[in-house]
């Protein structure tokens, strides 16, 4: 048993899901994938998550064709259509600096937080595809200057979700004594809409500790998640904000009755990669990760079989039997984790699968983890 990094959490594990606004599932495979991108699935899937213990969806941001996904839905609108869908699910819409300006997003979100009663978030992706931006007219910024563009962003949106007459004069954004009425829909436990931001390298670690609320990371194993764990809360602890950053972890699920069956369907769907998909996936995202300075970069050390699942979900090892999944999510939990942001095969009956047979087990774990002292009571 290692030695717990994460023992202050005071609620459970939340659970996210990769909203399917975009063709061609979460594995760039030819394996048969139940999904589909359409509003009406996606809405069934939404009540179906919402009913199974997920907390969160994720719409993701595509504005052109890539690595298989021709058609995708644009992330706002398509979150706001499911946060009126559902009831209790929050959801996450993922937006690219340099196609937003902060302010306007600022208050699109207040009035989908309003509209929701306070269920809107946003993730801010500092963005990879080149293509996007170049096919657009809007300047490709190198590495390090889309993050630095990324954190101002982040103190926009935060400020004027705070503060009256806010001013903020950067190298990105200026903002003069800018109110924004009416302010976030404040519930208890919510002051404005939740901002996750994402990114391997040192820099987005970096605004992950001193700006965000959540830091998402790629597809991870302990050593690996440890090792941002660190130094994510060390920028936080040196920016005044210790304690103040959750951690979600990306993984694709593949939970089968018996743990040879889920092997299988993890072989079959390597090898039905569709390969000149990866291949060209796999040369965007590490050319955006080969050119930060430490090498750091999202994907910067993916292989071809990590990045079929786009996210390097295989990485963090979510296959099996229900109570070995639920196992190693606990585990992770020990680790630092407060939120799975999960991939499916077959999203509405692989989520209903989850939420039947490996959800169970992992609140009977961590409760269990409590008893034994691992785990702060939740």
């Amino acid at each position: 048993m290692p030695t717990p990094l994460h023992a202050t959490s005071d609620d459970q594990l939340k659970f996210a899901y990769w909203v399917p606004n975009v063709s061609g599932g979460l594995v760039t495979s030819d394996i048969e994938q139940r999904t589909s991108w359409d509003y009406d699935y996606n809405v069934r899937l939404a009540r179906a998550a919402e009913a199974n213990g997920f907390d969160y969806a994720l719409s993701q941001v595509r504005y052109t064709a890539s690595y298989g996904a021709e058609q995708q839905h644009e992330s706002t609108s398509f979150s706001l259509g499911l946060l009126l869908a559902t009831e209790r699910l929050k959801v996450i819409a993922a937006v690219h600096p340099g196609l937003w300006h902060p302010a306007v997003l600022a208050k699109w979100l207040i009035t989908a937080d309003h509209l929701s009663h306070g269920r809107a978030a946003v993730n801010v992706v500092s963005g990879w595809f080149k293509d996007e931006f170049t096919g657009l007219g809007e300047p490709w910024l190198e590495h390090d200057e889309r993050y630095r563009r990324s954190a101002e962003f982040i103190r926009v949106l935060r400020g004027l979700f705070t503060e009256q007459e806010f001013t903020l004069l950067g190298d990105f954004y200026r903002i003069h004594d800018f109110t924004l009425k009416p302010g976030p829909y404040r519930t208890e436990g919510h002051e404005y809409p939740e901002i996750f931001q994402g990114g391997n390298s040192t820099a987005g670690r970096r605004n992950g500790g001193e700006v965000a609320d959540w830091y998402f990371s790629n597809g991870k194993d302990f050593a690996g998640f440890d090792e941002q764990y660190v130094e994510v809360n060390g920028y936080a602890a040196a920016a005044g904000r210790q304690g103040a950053v959750r951690f979600g972890l990306n993984g694709f699920v593949i939970a089968r009755d018996t743990e040879a069956e889920a092997r299988d369907t993890l072989e079959e769907i390597v090898a039905k990669a569709n390969p000149d998909a990866v291949e060209g996936f796999r040369q965007a995202v590490q050319q955006a990760g080969a050119s930060t300075k430490d090498g750091k970069g999202m994907w910067a050390d993916s292989t071809l079989r990590d990045l079929v699942q786009y996210n390097d979900g295989f990485r963090t090892g979510l296959i099996g039997t229900p109570e070995q999944v639920a196992t190693r999510i606990v585990e992770f939990k020990k680790h630092g984790v407060d939120l799975f942001l999960l991939g499916f095969l077959h999203f509405i009956e692989e989520v209903e699968y989850f939420g039947a047979n490996v959800l169970p087990i992992v609140r009977e774990l961590e409760a269990e983890a409590v008893r034994r002292g691992e785990l702060a009571p939740v």
